[in-house]
This record gives structure tokens, C-alpha cells and sequence, in this order.
């Protein structure tokens, strides 16, 4: 009984822990490889960062991302679980939100709410397209481009809703910063 009870121990140790874990791994890798891999993108054939998370971008040459509640470190992943009551979030808020209002040169009422809070996870990789409209000003100066090149490549950028119903249209960050980094004016 005892060396059954360990036979079919192993049997399902090798089976679930390892063939199984293996089988995904190689079906992921044959169907998906850029996904399984960590959709990294890359930049004169150097990896550059994930598609699937946020960097910081503090240059007026790039867009800038959500702010981050884990500094943009994925070992930190979280958001500030603070309630909407709380007077610490209002004024991190408050901040934000004229920090950027100076940064775009617009009125506070005129910045989207992702580009002053924090996604749950804290590294959000993608901004509203009205986020990215907002920045396109002071991007086409910084880099000498003309306001409809900017909203060229950000038209180009934005991904639709996923299956057409789910979510909200959204623009990856590092691959919209990565693409500006080829237009002609570029510092």
C-alpha cells in the first residue's frame, strides 16, 4: 500500500510538475514566441523593455506614462490601495495633476485621469488616447516635428478595443517612444 501510495506520488510529480509544466511551455513557444517570450521590444537589436510593462519618461522628447505606485519596479507590483476618501490620494492627486497641467502648458480640467493615477498594478504600459493627444504639443517642439506627424504615429499607435468590446482604445508608451525615436527631427 505504502509503495503504491509513493509510485503514484512520483507518477504525478513527473506527470503534473514537469510533463505538463514542459507541454506548456512548448505549445506557448510554438504558437506564441514573441508573447512567451515577454513581448520584448527592441531597439538596434537590443532589448529595450516588454510591451507588457511600463518605463518611466521624464524627457519632454518622449510621452510619459501612468505614474507608478511601485516606481515601475515589476518585483513591486501593486497599486496605493488607497480609497477614493482618503485625503493622502486627493493630494497626490492634486499634484499630480498641476504638475502635469504646467508640463503640457493646459488647464488641470483638460488632463485625463490616467495620466494622474495609478493602474492596480502599477505598471500600466498603456495610456488613453486622449492622454497621448495631450502630450503631442510639447513633444512636436521638443523634437522639432510638426503636430501632425506626432498625431500620425499616434493614430498609428493606438490599439482598438480588444475583440472590438473589451476595454477602451489604448496606446503601448515604450513602443509609441520607440517609434518617435525614428522620425526625422529627432534631437
Amino acid at each position: 500500500m505504502v509503495r503504491g501510495a509513493i509510485g503514484l506520488t512520483l507518477i504525478s510529480l513527473l506527470g503534473f510538475g514537469f510533463l505538463y509544466s514542459l507541454a506548456g511551455v512548448g505549445v506557448g513557444q510554438l504558437l506564441f514566441p514573441a508573447t512567451a517570450n515577454g513581448s520584448l521590444l527592441y531597439k538596434d537589436n537590443q532589448i529595450v523593455g516588454s510591451a507588457l510593462v511600463a518605463q518611466p519618461f521624464d524627457s519632454d522628447l518622449f510621452f510619459h506614462a501612468r505614474p507608478s505606485a511601485g516606481n515601475y519596479d515589476t518585483m513591486a507590483l501593486a497599486g496605493s490601495n488607497q480609497a477614493r476618501t482618503n485625503p493622502q490620494l486627493r493630494q497626490r492627486i492634486a499634484e499630480a495633476r498641476a504638475a502635469v497641467a504646467q508640463r503640457e502648458s493646459v488647464p488641470p480640467s483638460a488632463i485625463p485621469g490616467d495620466l494622474i493615477t495609478q493602474s492596480g498594478s502599477g505598471i500600466d504600459p498603456h495610456i488613453s488616447p486622449a492622454s497621448a493627444i495631450l502630450q503631442i504639443d510639447r513633444i512636436a517642439k521638443a523634437r522639432g516635428l510638426t503636430r501632425e506627424q506626432v498625431q500620425a504615429l499616434v493614430s498609428a499607435y493606438t490599439e482598438p478595443r480588444q475583440f472590438g468590446f473589451l476595454g477602451r482604445p489604448r496606446v503601448n508608451v515604450l513602443a509609441l517612444n520607440l517609434a518617435l525615436d525614428t522620425l526625422r527631427g529627432q534631437p
